[in-house]
C-alpha cells in the first residue's frame, strides 16, 4: 500500500509499525522522525500548506490527516480523488484506538498492541506524589495555553499536573496575569520555540514560580510517541519531587 502521511505523529507511529520507505511515500515537512527514514520519503509541504498537486502525482492508495493537524478544504479536496482516514486524537483511549487501528490497517496488530501497553505502563507508572497546578504555554505574542479537550492536557493529566485553564477549550488567548495560580508554568519548545529569555521574562513578573522549557513532543505527539517518554517523563517529575 502506497501511503502519504499528513501528519508528523502519525509518520513516526507508521515507521515504529514496520512500514517501509517503499510504503510511506509522502510525508510533510515536519514530520522529522525517525531521522534516518523519513529523508527517503518524499516531502508534500506542511501540514496546513499541503502541496496538492504534488500529492496527487504520487498516487497514493491512502492518505492520512488529522483532523486537528491539517486545513478541511485541502483534505477535502484530497477525498475527491483519494481515500482520506482523518483521525482526531484528544485523549489516550483516542491515541489507543488510533494505533489499534493502524495495526489492523497494515497488519501490525502485534506491534500496535506493544506500543500501546507501554503507553499505558508509562503513564501509569510515571506519577508526581503531590499536586502542582501547572499552566502550559505553546504560543508567545500572544501567550497561548491548552484547554482540557487537548491531548496536551490528558497528557498532563495522567501523570498528575492540574492544568489550571481545565475549565477551558483548545487553545485560548491568555496574558502574564493570568498565571498567577500555577505552581509551575511549562513553556513548550514546540509550536513555539521558547528558550531561555522567555523564562527570564516571566521570572521577572514570577520570581518565586518554577519556570521551565518542556519537550513539546512529549505532551503533544500522539501515536508511538509516549512510549519513548518515560525517562524525560520521570526526570521532569523528579523537579518536583518533595
Amino acid at each position: 500500500m502506497r501511503v502519504v502521511s499528513l501528519v508528523p505523529s502519525i509518520t513516526e507511529a507508521l515507521f515504529d509499525l514496520g512500514l517501509t520507505e517503499n510504503e510511506i511515500i509522502g510525508r510533510t515537512k515536519f514530520c522529522i522522525h525517525p531521522s534516518e527514514k523519513v529523508k527517503k520519503t518524499e516531502i508534500i509541504g506542511g501540514t496546513k500548506t499541503l502541496n496538492l498537486e504534488k500529492i496527487k502525482s504520487l498516487k497514493p492508495d491512502l492518505i492520512l490527516a488529522n483532523k486537528e493537524e491539517n486545513v478541511k478544504e485541502q483534505v477535502e479536496d484530497l477525498m475527491n480523488d483519494f481515500k482520506v482516514i482523518v483521525s482526531n486524537t484528544e485523549t489516550i483511549e483516542d491515541n489507543y484506538y488510533l494505533l489499534k487501528n493502524l495495526g489492523l490497517l497494515f497488519n501490525k496488530e502485534e506491534k500496535a498492541q506493544a506500543f500501546n501497553l507501554k503507553i499505558y505502563e508509562i503513564l501509569n507508572q510515571t506519577q508526581i506524589n503531590s499536586t502542582v497546578k501547572v499552566a502550559y504555554l505553546i504560543w508567545n505574542k500572544p501567550y497561548m495555553t491548552v484547554g482540557s479537550d487537548t491531548f496536551i492536557h490528558h497528557v498532563l493529566s495522567e501523570i498528575g499536573f492540574e492544568n489550571i485553564f481545565k475549565h477551558q477549550t483548545r487553545y485560548p488567548e491568555i496574558t502574564a496575569e493570568d498565571l498567577a495560580e500555577a505552581d509551575a508554568i511549562m513553556l513548550s519548545s514546540e509550536p513555539f520555540p521558547f528558550r531561555e529569555k522567555h523564562i527570564a521574562e516571566l521570572k521577572a513578573i514570577y520570581p518565586d514560580k518554577k519556570i521551565m522549557i518542556v519537550d513539546g513532543e512529549a505532551f503533544s505527539w500522539y501515536g508511538t510517541h509516549i512510549a519513548k517518554c518515560e525517562n524525560y517523563f520521570k526526570e521532569l517529575i523528579s523537579e518536583f519531587s518533595n
